[in-house]
């Protein structure tokens, strides 16, 4: 059972309407130690939503529904609240590659409720929800990524790009002054997930601007398509 406190660990979930629906429901049966702060069905709506009200302390987002682990990223930057990820998926080089973008830990869904509610406290603690095998693995991560940034740390920042986050610097690089629906459009995805995707390119390379981003993709060869 969990503790009851004065304060109720403020939870905001990020997840579409089916797993939101389930979510929301177990939060409310941790109440008065948790407390639902919002529900948005993916990370955009949430930082719309996070713009208006007080930041939660647990987002629990429910990572099958988003674009790999770039809107995490965005999540992160953008969010001063601690981040638990839910996926369906075991492939231990996407939890690893999660806690590595910031994320506090992953519950499996095929973990009971009791877990789940477990986890968000553990990680209102601070505390990282892994288990050993991934602390190894995430431990020996990090050593390898420190090494390779202290002997080209260009191209280690390069390495931390997804698939589709080079797809969009090598469709932007095409053109510094085009509007981002032109890009949109080409990529096939909203403005909203443009920016999402900007956000966390610039935030991985350090740049500030479309014009640091144009320049950055010349000069690194990222202008080429995949």
């Amino acid at each position: 059972m969990l503790n009851v406190h004065a304060h109720p660990i403020q939870v905001h979930l990020v997840a579409l309407p089916l797993t939101a629906w389930g979510l929301e429901r177990l939060v409310q049966t941790a109440h008065p130690r948790l407390e639902l702060a919002g529900v948005a069905a993916s990370v955009a709506e949430s930082l719309l939503l996070l713009e208006r009200q007080a930041p939660p302390d647990v987002v629990v987002l429910d990572l099958d529904g988003e674009d790999g682990t770039g809107s995490l990223v965005v999540l992160h930057a953008r969010t001063r609240a601690k981040v638990l990820v839910v996926s369906g998926s075991r492939d231990a080089a996407l939890h690893d590659s999660v806690v590595l973008a910031g994320a506090f830990g992953v519950v499996h869904k095929s973990e009971s409720p009791a877990i789940l509610l477990k986890a968000i406290e553990k990680v209102h603690e601070g505390e990282l929800w892994i288990d050993r095998s991934a602390t190894s693995r995430i431990f020996m991560e990090l050593t390898r990524q420190k090494a390779a940034h202290a002997k080209d740390p260009e191209k280690q920042k390069i390495a931390m790009l997804t698939v589709r986050e080079r797809q969009t610097i090598s469709a932007m690089a095409s053109d510094a002054a085009a509007p981002g629906k032109v890009f949109a459009e080409r990529l096939n995805i909203s403005e909203h997930t443009l920016r999402n995707h900007l956000t966390s390119i610039y935030s991985k390379l350090g740049l500030a601007n479309r014009l640091d981003l144009y320049a950055y993709a010349h000069k690194h060869g990222l202008n080429e398509a995949l």
